[in-house]
């Protein structure tokens, strides 16, 4: 191997792992909402029904209380048990409106669900709510 000039193997790690971090992020993806009301429901997973409750309903309060929640079905990034308990960085696309929510549920929808206050928070034009959705970009970020 020639000094200065990295190996086939170096260069091979960086495209995959550009790959691996482009899979993780999505754009122009509709986001609903939904009802969740954790704290009228104690922030119990249980109660609300969500489908991660069976991995995180007895994660600590302060974990289930962090951040927001959303359901996810979003066309890039892990899915079923392997997304709960992730986070994501949700952007408004009509206004760059962000916030990070926690995945806690799974959804049909082909994007996200998120909780009503999580949307209303970044529905800063109501124009989402006036639709019932959202065009978003999320991206998977740490927690």
């Amino acid at each position: 191997m020639t000094r200065g000039y990295p190996s086939l193997c170096m260069v091979l790690f960086l495209l995959g792992l550009a790959a691996f971090a482009e899979a993780q992020s999505a754009s122009n993806v509709r986001a609903t909402y939904h009802k969740y009301n954790p704290a009228q429901n104690g922030w119990d997973l249980n109660k609300v029904g969500a489908y991660c409750a069976t991995w995180d309903a007895n994660k600590p309060l302060a974990w289930r209380q962090k951040h927001g929640w959303t359901a996810f079905c979003g066309p890039a990034g892990p899915t079923g048990q392997a997304s709960c308990g992730k986070c994501l960085r949700v952007t408004n696309t009509g206004t760059g409106a962000q916030t990070t929510v926690r995945i806690v549920d799974q959804c049909s929808n082909g994007g996200l669900d998120l909780e009503e206050g999580v949307f209303k928070q970044i529905d800063t034009n109501g124009k989402g709510y006036q639709q019932g959705h959202l065009i978003v970009n999320y991206a998977f970020v740490n927690c």
